[in-house]
């Protein structure tokens, strides 16, 4: 080889190292797109469940996912939703009483970015378990700034966001819409809301956890004391097959005024059942949660406990309420599936909790002390996006006058999807 061809050759694969370095480049920022892409469709496709692609909110984080988004792309703003249609059937003293078709849920999620890392999302119900109504409702509307602690070298650290949002107590709430949750009822318990506030979150280390102070009542963008309600979990997975957290939150000193807090309980809300002179009530929870990934089954375990008080000058009405649920989940195929959940609560000196009975009845007059429910459900995953599922559940209680709760065991169908 002659001096000339060497020295072609050697530029040649000099040329050639440029060439894969800028390659190289490429794929590690073409990479790093995806990974933002999928970071952001696991934030805001809606579905708060780990089952889910938007099951991976950043401050949340409860299992890997292990689904894609079919969100519908328009220019910059993505759009997805999802819902369920069911058939319900109660004895007489439960919430449906006559065989009733409904639209059980109905959701469309918009997400869009605005400037840098802030984005938009929004969660648009249509119907809803809870309320016999059509109407447009906003479930959460928020601003999303996200790796703000890129700043100091850590993207994941903190982020920040303001509008409104889901409490971040506890875990239900984060499967529990109908194309996550295996069964068709949830827990007695079944802890979940949304408020307007703002809400810190992201990664420390091994942990994850997720900050909020919020409003604390039921009405949508005005509060009517000037106390907050303050929110917070922090979880971590030890291990692949174990993940746990721990809740804690105060709802704030709520006036009367509001009628109920933001936060959902015993299928009502928190409100006073103090006298006509009460002016204002509060609650303080604390829950541990835990699940386990064994083969081809997954257990999902959660309990706490409620201090509920008001300022009644006539009684004295500071109670304590316990509540837990265990639930399995079993694959017996690929699309074949059983599930299984106890819940209960317990009151002692009573409190309004309205089960599977008649809202009027047990949410603002009946105390109850004890309520239990037993969900048997079986269900067929067609696709990641459509899931038919049945279910009977018994239910049964007792209040505070000894008098039996019985005659609202609940028999389901429904079908959920997504897209």
């Amino acid at each position: 080889m002659t001096r000339k061809e060497f020295l072609q050759l050697l530029q040649q694969n000099q040329q050639l190292q440029q060439q894969v370095q800028q390659q190289q480049q490429t794929i590690e920022s073409l990479s790093k797109k995806v990974s933002a892409l999928e970071s952001r469709n696991a934030q805001t496709t809606g579905n708060p469940s780990p089952q889910t692609a938007a099951s991976t909110r950043p401050e949340e984080q409860p299992l890997p996912d292990t689904t894609s988004s079919s969100t519908f792309h328009f220019g910059k703003l993505d759009i997805g939703g999802e819902g369920g249609v069911a058939f319900f059937k109660s004895p007489p003293s439960g919430q449906f009483p006559h065989s009733t078709f409904r639209i059980d849920e109905a959701r469309l999620f918009l997400d869009a970015p605005i400037w840098g890392d802030i984005y938009f999302y929004s969660e648009l119900d249509l119907a809803q378990r809870e309320t016999t109504s059509l109407a447009l409702n906003v479930g959460e509307l928020y601003l999303d700034f996200e790796s703000i602690s890129k700043l100091w070298g850590n993207e994941e650290m903190l982020n920040a966001r303001a509008g409104r949002f889901y409490i971040p107590f506890g875990e239900e709430y984060q499967y529990r819409f109908a194309i996550d949750n295996p069964l068709i009822s949830h827990s007695v318990s079944d802890i979940w809301g949304t408020d307007d506030g703002v809400e810190i979150y992201g990664k420390l280390g091994p942990a994850h956890y997720a900050v909020a102070v919020q409003n604390g009542g039921e009405v949508t963008s005005q509060s009517l004391q000037g106390d907050k309600s303050v929110s917070g979990r922090i979880g971590a997975d030890p291990t692949k097959w174990l993940h746990v957290s721990a809740s804690a939150m105060r709802t704030g000193e709520l006036n009367v005024k509001n009628g109920t807090s933001a936060i959902w309980f015993g299928n009502g809300w928190f409100h006073s059942i103090g006298s006509h002179s009460t002016t204002s009530f509060h609650a303080n929870l604390v829950e541990g949660d835990a699940v386990f990934r064994l083969p081809s089954t997954l257990i999902r375990a959660a309990g706490g406990y409620v201090n509920y008080n008001d300022n009644d000058p006539l009684a004295n009405n500071n109670r304590d309420i316990y509540y837990y649920y265990l639930e399995a989940t079993h694959d017996w195929t690929h699309s074949l599936y059983s599930a299984v959940r106890w819940s209960q609560v317990l009151a002692h000196k009573g409190y309004t909790i309205v089960g599977a009975g008649n809202m009027a009845e047990y949410g603002f007059q009946e105390l109850t002390k004890d309520y239990w429910r037993l969900s048997l459900g079986l269900g067929y995953r067609f696709s990641q996006n459509m899931v038919v599922k049945g279910e009977y559940s018994f239910n049964q209680g007792s209040e505070i006058d000894g008098t039996f709760r019985d005659e609202e065991n609940q028999f389901a169908l429904e079908a959920a999807f997504k897209f």
